[in-house]
């Protein structure tokens, strides 16, 4: 089957940042094939008739060598499959988020563990979290507890959090921001994924050995059958 000869598109560098086919400027380019074949150095309007004949686009990729370097390719099909992959690049990245956990003035210990480790959480994952003491009736009265209270916050998380916004009044209620600190929160990141890998490593090897235990087993029983026919 022939390839059918393409109707070339004159892309402009102001409208696209790559040269194709006859935005192409140079005299002479080195040119590599479809197949990532090296064919040498040619005259420009010479390559453009190879990528012609084979149904796809001249597109420079390295304007700044001396010949510029081309190559032929669907070039649509490469601008829609790099911007594909930007696309889930984007999606995979983590978008900081801020979280928030709420606390009463008087919160008790357990409650309060609780709720940092929900922000310890949110911190590794690499969010910023909004620590909330709220204030009821006569509790506005003492608001001075909030301050110690997220005086102390600040002090248990100083591991892996930093301040970004110190305390501020609004309303009924007082508010901290934490910040992740990157290479705190790096490292426990690392060092999770070396406990886990331990962890999967040491129940593989568990599994092994239960294994190698069964097959022994196996040949005993084996054995005596065999022992108990020749009787």
């Amino acid at each position: 089957m022939g390839f059918r000869r393409r109707r070339w598109r004159d892309l402009r560098p102001d409208e696209d940042k790559v040269r194709v086919n006859t935005a192409i400027r140079a005299v002479e380019v080195r040119l590599i094939n479809h197949d990532g074949q090296q064919l040498g150095v040619m005259a420009a309007d010479a390559a453009r008739d190879v990528a012609g004949r084979v149904g796809l686009d001249l597109v420079e990729i390295a304007p700044t060598a001396r010949p510029p370097v081309c190559k032929i390719m669907d070039y649509g099909r490469y601008k829609y499959e790099q911007k594909k992959k930007a696309a889930n690049a984007k999606k995979s990245q983590h978008q900081t988020q801020l979280k928030e956990i709420k606390l009463r003035p008087r919160i008790d210990d357990h409650d309060l563990e609780f709720k940092l480790r929900n922000a310890r959480k949110f911190l590794i994952e690499g969010d910023k979290v909004k620590c909330t003491v709220m204030f009821r009736g006569r509790e506005n009265l003492f608001t001075n507890l909030g301050r110690v209270l997220l005086a102390r916050i600040s002090e248990l998380m100083s591991e892996i959090a930093t301040v970004e916004q110190s305390v501020r009044s609004e309303g009924r209620t007082l508010n901290l921001v934490l910040a992740p600190i990157r290479s705190a929160v790096e490292k426990i990141r690392k060092e999770e994924a070396a406990r886990l890998s331990a962890e999967a490593a040491e129940a593989e090897e568990r599994e092994a050995a239960v294994g190698s235990v069964e097959a022994a087993g196996t040949e005993d029983l084996g054995v005596v059958e065999e022992e108990s026919a020749v009787e």
